[in-house]
């Protein structure tokens, strides 16, 4: 299949972008991408990021995605994905969420780094990344798709700002030295009850070689990773569907716990 033409791409950046602001999901974009062309999905998204941007809106940071080796398999790839966290995706820990803000959320437990350092070499170590990491905390990231029926494939999810939603950040930050994030196990609880478990090993065997990952790949691409932005390192354990009146709760050991509220649809705010 040949490259995707400048016209193809924009259609498919105006297809998402619909689907977000009407609300109703859309068809993949794979059929006017290549299932497997990462490089034609990843213009799409820096297309949409742009328009964002000159929408007034803030990046604030990046978000990992496909750090489960499972879910790789199932999506025919061998490496993880990123998308870009924006200022308004930001929620703080059990604040209410309008649930008419999402298409068909789902919600994930991860750990979230706060950099002091900016992170532009071209190959980082794990020592450059222990003098940039100021703080890390439990985070909630609710995952949503604009593809209908959550029909994806790599580029579909790309493409779509790596299946982005919302995140919510603990308000209790610990330092990296003090956390073990390998070993460090993980409950998400769906009004007291388990709806996932896993820990710090199932985040592509460690939330550390993650961020290593996002970290040169960003630098190589041209927009390294800055001081002051947020890390989203990727899932613990299986996502969850997220429902109005939903309230989740995870526990990241070492790290304490985060909440998120859903509105149900009687209160949210009109």
């Amino acid at each position: 299949m040949s490259p995707a033409s400048p016209s193809t791409l924009q259609a498919a950046a105006e297809q998402l972008r619909r689907a977000a602001d009407t609300g109703q999901p859309c068809a993949p974009v794979r059929g006017l991408l290549g299932e497997g062309d990462v490089d034609a999905a990843y213009q799409v998204q820096t297309l949409n990021v742009l328009h964002a941007q000159a929408q007034g809106r803030r990046l604030v940071g990046s978000k990992i995605g496909l750090t489960s080796l499972a879910v790789q398999r199932q999506l025919g790839v061998a490496q993880p994905d990123f998308g870009r966290l924006f200022a308004d995706m930001a929620l703080c820990d059990g604040e209410e969420i309008d649930s008419r803000r999402l298409l068909q959320p789902k919600i994930e437990a991860e750990v979230a780094l706060l950099l002091g350092r900016d992170l532009d070499h071209d190959k980082h170590t794990l020592a450059d990344l222990f003098r940039a990491v100021d703080a890390v905390l439990p985070a909630l990231e609710i995952v949503d798709s604009r593809i209908a029926g959550w029909d994806i494939r790599i580029s579909d999810t790309i493409a779509d700002n790596a299946s982005s939603g919302l995140f919510v950040l603990g308000n209790r930050p610990r330092r990296l030295a003090d956390v073990d994030l390998l070993g460090c196990g993980m409950t998400l609880e769906l009004r007291g009850e388990p709806v996932s478990v896993g820990a710090g090993a199932a985040c592509l065997g460690n939330p550390l070689l993650a961020a290593l990952w996002l970290a040169d790949t960003m630098a190589r691409r041209g927009e390294p990773l800055k001081a002051g932005d947020i890390v989203l390192t990727g899932a613990l354990g299986p996502m969850a569907p997220a429902r109005a009146g939903d309230v989740f709760t995870a526990r990241i050991q070492g790290l304490g716990e985060v909440s998120a509220c859903f509105a149900s649809l009687q209160g949210a705010s009109s």
